[in-house]
């Protein structure tokens, strides 16, 4: 296979993103752009004058593409995917990948069927710092994991089909995932409806994991400051992955408490804080949704699969379906039950 064709559906919010990257891989070809609405059609074409476009993704299923990227709202992504791969095109869906536990399953069943590569947009997974984190944690540097507090706040934007929840929550439920390298044994939700009343714009999520670990994730469509945090606090040392600071991403701070077997006095109990350095380790940035796109295309040409590929998805609507009937049923602690996912992923 020579440059992989590509077909992207979706044009607005994060679409332009993706057809970018595909236009620049040097081994790919962006060859379609499909959008309901031709004012984006025609937009993409001013930017990039060699695509086709056209207002039905159904064109793109006898064009003879090897693969689709579908950037379109989450409730559309089950029959769009489902479309592609059963006419032999691997799909790359951004998160979540459906909103149905029972269509992720399909999907994933469809893909294994038919060969095919079926890989989800979490873009965090692609991310060197997230990938530092990882490591920090896996080679023990931190102690052991106490818990885990990731914040998602921004102003906007609200959805019409789906809360705040579903639209900005998986990307930490990736991360969580992807840094403790196990699954979550329970979750439960609470939020407020501020703005719409059908819609929850914040959400409060508390998730439970084995070894006690406990993680909490907090996001908001309405909040006066965009956030994107995750602090993980250790036994031994801490650290802050803030995803808004340009340069310092990773800051490891030598803090804890070590409590003494006794404590007579006060300043007895002063000597059990632990302070020591603050550490901003280097790490060289490369936009994460660049290398997501590569490994897609990586993925697709050499027979490899994708490190966020249909299971992982699958594994994150399960854990959000769970949430969300916490949240549904005022805050009651539900299990996760991933038992019945049996595919091997594969080792990131």
């Amino acid at each position: 296979m020579n440059k992989l064709r590509v077909g992207a559906i979706g044009s607005g919010y994060w679409g332009p993103n993706l057809i970018r990257n595909f236009v620049d891989l040097p081994d790919s070809e962006l060859v379609v752009v499909a959008d309901m609405r031709q004012e984006r059609l025609d937009h993409m074409k001013r930017l990039y004058p060699s695509i086709e476009i056209t207002t039905d993704y159904h064109d793109l299923l006898t064009m003879g593409l090897d693969a689709v990227v579908i950037a379109t709202p989450p409730f559309t992504h089950f029959q769009i995917a489902k479309d592609c791969l059963e006419h032999g095109l691997s799909c790359m869906i951004e998160k979540p990948i459906t909103t149905d536990s029972k269509q992720a399953e399909a999907l994933v069943e469809l893909a294994e069927q038919r060969g095919l590569k079926l890989m989800v947009g979490n873009t965090f997974e692609y991310n060197v710092a997230v990938h530092k984190l990882r490591d920090l944690i896996a080679s023990g540097e931190l102690g052991d994991v106490y818990y885990i507090d990731a914040v998602r706040t921004n102003l906007g934007l609200y959805q019409r089909n789906l809360n705040v929840m579903w639209d900005l929550a998986p990307h930490d439920i990736s991360i969580l995932l992807h840094v403790l390298s196990m699954d979550p044994v329970s979750v439960s939700a609470q939020g407020g409806k501020n703005i719409t009343p059908s819609i929850h714009d914040v959400v409060y999520m508390h998730m439970q994991f084995p070894n006690n670990i406990m993680a909490h994730i907090h996001v908001s469509w309405l909040h006066p400051r965009k956030d994107r945090a995750i602090t993980v606090v250790g036994s031994k040392k801490m650290v802050v992955y803030d995803d808004v600071e340009p340069l310092e991403k990773i800051k490891i701070y030598d803090k804890g408490v070590d409590a003494p077997p006794y404590a007579d006095t006060f300043a007895d109990f002063q000597f059990s804080y632990r302070y020591g350095d603050v550490i901003t380790p280097y790490i060289k940035f490369t936009e994460p949704l660049r290398m997501e796109c590569q490994h897609f295309v990586d993925c697709v040409k050499n027979g490899k699969r994708p490190n966020t590929d249909g299971v992982v998805g699958w594994k994150i609507v399960k854990i959000l379906e769970a949430a969300e009937r916490s949240l549904q049923n005022g805050g009651t602690q539900e299990a996760v039950n991933l038992a019945d996912i049996k595919l091997a992923e594969p080792a990131l």
